[in-house]
């Protein structure tokens, strides 16, 4: 236990460190390495020392699997912890309290002035060091005292947390964390917390074994029927035979879990067809596998569609290599909106009209324009040509352009609806007199009353790329070259099945750019291993609790925005192709979070 006089000099040395900044090769007698990485990384995404408030979030998910694991634990030592000064606190992976217990009320009020209770976020980015959020950032037990807290209104605390992990998948699933004031912390408190930490792991363990049996146990059975696809599987295990293995991607663990839950409803069996990776479509049937009202997973078997001359899909599967290089290139996606570019980027590479990409920012305009002049010329690249540059030397890029135009390659003019009203009547000239076909330009809309807006009227083909909240499934489809872009390592990292599925429920209001700059960060926390939940950043691991959607209200969500889309956003004849009243239609796009701003726009052709 420190002096009084030593806490003050490390309170005082705390506060020159803070001042002047924490720098990478710093070291202090007066505080661990753990501690001043961690500062360090608080400075970095600008948490303030004096701040106290802490992000509250009321309504949230509850993870099942480790409250059932560790609730009677926590029990056990509360009991048993009843008059000492001590809080037992437990975490999510986005370091969200999730349960509390404290001993004795003037702990509780302590506890309670400081934010340490069920719903406040403790990550590191919010509240600095402390030991739920340091202990997540750092995947391993982390002991924080006093002056070590990055923020003043936590330093009359000690604690320590440890992350809990699954014992089969080896994922972060939370934080146990033992608090209690500074003056009474005791050196026991760590073999307490990593004790009760591998109780809680054994648990999940016990847990885990049992719903396997149970998923092993009917995959045999149905592996008996020689010549089906059987899968057995839940959010974390897969097991497949050797036809099925032929026709599953890795993403595709996440596709058919989400398929199943949502086709399943309350019912014990369904019938239906999936899309799975690489164009591979299957009729499936999905059994519920649990016991008591409990789902330990469902059993799927699976016959794909035959094609017209009657070889299965497998057949037409490219190496793995090149199919991504063609994913790359082209427009990936299983999703309608994906589809539905497709075709529309089809129709737009024959007719040798000039076209206009549009969407909104971020969502992929420019990779979806050099792709159609490619398509257009055989693979020649084309040359781009940014509208917003053309201020900085307006003679030299009108000069280029011309040259382009008059026969020099195909030419991508991009956010050609920012050009500056100055040179808008001598671009609309020499587009109007282009070779034909030589033109693609980009632009988030058309239809604007402004001299770029006249411009965009010599584009007389639309080509619009979705965003990505409407087409989340193409994820699994648009991740591995994105991956492939921010990675050296070979084989590629990939995205781990329940990864995929957080990323599946944020809303992307950044779209493809912003799904780009998640996972390059990613890959470098993953330092070459597979992309796992604590390798996202916190507020991508908590997209599903900030916007509550389950995989039936995607689903509905998905069948609205379709009918808008193909309705080009008449409210009522989309109402009618749904089967509802149009007033039920806009409940339904409130209650969804429909931006009515912002719905599919129609191709015009």
């Amino acid at each position: 236990m420190r002096t009084s006089d030593e806490r003050y000099r490390t309170r005082a040395r705390r506060e020159r460190l803070l001042d002047t900044g924490v720098h990478d090769d710093e070291l202090d007698p007066d505080f661990r390495t753990e501690i001043l990485s961690s500062w360090r990384r608080c400075q970095l995404v600008g948490v303030v020392p004096t701040g106290e408030e802490a992000p509250y979030r009321p309504e949230f998910e509850r993870p099942v699997r480790l409250l059932r694991a560790a609730g009677p634990v926590i029990d056990r030592l509360a009991e048993q912890l009843e008059d000492s000064p001590v809080s037992i606190v437990l975490a999510d992976t986005d370091a969200q309290i999730i349960d509390r217990r404290a001993g004795g009320r003037s702990l509780v009020r302590v506890l309670d002035r400081a934010r340490i209770a069920p719903g406040f976020v403790f990550a590191e980015e919010f509240t600095g060091t402390n030991g739920i959020g340091s202990a997540l950032e750092a995947a391993k037990p982390f002991t924080v005292a006093g002056a070590e807290h990055f923020r003043e209104n936590l330093q009359d605390f000690a604690c320590i947390g440890s992350p809990v992990r699954h014992p089969m998948t080896g994922r972060v699933e939370g934080v146990l964390d033992v608090t209690c004031r500074v003056e009474e912390a005791h050196g026991a408190m760590k073999p307490l917390v990593l004790a009760a930490v591998r109780e809680i792991e054994s648990r999940m363990y016990a847990e885990t074994t049992r719903r396997e049996r149970m998923l092993l146990d009917r995959f045999v059975r149905a592996n008996r029927r020689a010549g089906t696809a059987v899968v057995s599987l839940n959010e974390d295990v897969i097991m497949a035979n050797t036809a099925a293995s032929a026709i599953l991607d890795l993403s595709d663990q996440a596709t058919l879990w989400d398929w199943a839950c949502r086709m399943l409803g309350s019912s014990d069996e369904c019938t239906g067809e999936v899309q799975l990776a690489h164009d591979v479509v299957a009729q499936a049937t999905a059994v519920r596998i649990g016991e008591k009202g409990e789902m330990a997973g469902v059993l799927v078997e699976m016959r794909p569609h035959t094609r017209t001359d009657g070889r299965s899909p497998i057949a037409r599967r490219t190496p793995h290599r090149s199919r991504r290089r063609a994913d790359h290139d082209g427009v990936v996606g299983r999703s309608v909106a994906a589809n539905r570019l497709r075709s529309d980027v089809d129709a737009a590479v024959g007719t040798g009209r000039a076209v206009l990409v549009c969407g909104e920012p971020g969502v992929g305009k420019l990779h979806v324009a050099t792709y159609l002049h490619r398509r257009r010329t055989d693979g020649e690249p084309a040359t781009v040509l940014d509208a917003v540059l053309a201020e900085d030397d307006p003679a030299g890029w009108i000069a280029r352009l011309r040259t382009l135009c008059s026969g020099g390659g195909p030419v991508v003019l991009r956010h050609l609806d920012r050009l500056v009203p100055e040179l808008a009547e001598r671009v609309e000239s020499i587009v109007a007199a282009a070779v034909p076909g030589s033109v693609v330009a980009t632009a988030r809309t058309r239809g604007e009353a402004t001299p770029a807006g006249r411009v965009l009227d010599h584009f007389p083909l639309s080509v619009t790329v979705p965003p990505l909240r409407y087409r989340v499934e193409d994820i699994a489809d648009l991740a591995p070259p994105l991956l492939a872009a921010h990675s050296s390592r070979r084989p590629v990292p990939k995205l781990l099945p329940g990864t995929l599925r957080a990323l599946g429920v944020h809303d992307w209001p950044g779209n493809v750019r912003e799904l780009e700059a998640v996972l390059a960060a990613a890959v470098n926390r993953s330092a070459g291993s597979d992309i796992a939940l604590e390798h996202l950043a916190p507020e991508y691991r908590s997209a599903g609790r900030r916007t509550g959607r389950t995989s039936l209200s995607r689903a509905e969500r998905d069948v609205v925005l379709e009918a808008l889309a193909e309705t080009h956003g008449n409210k009522l004849a989309a109402a009618e192709r749904l089967g509802i009243a149009r007033s039920t239609l806009y409940r339904k796009m409130r209650v969804l979070g429909i931006d009515e701003n912002h719905l599919p726009a129609p191709t015009s052709r």
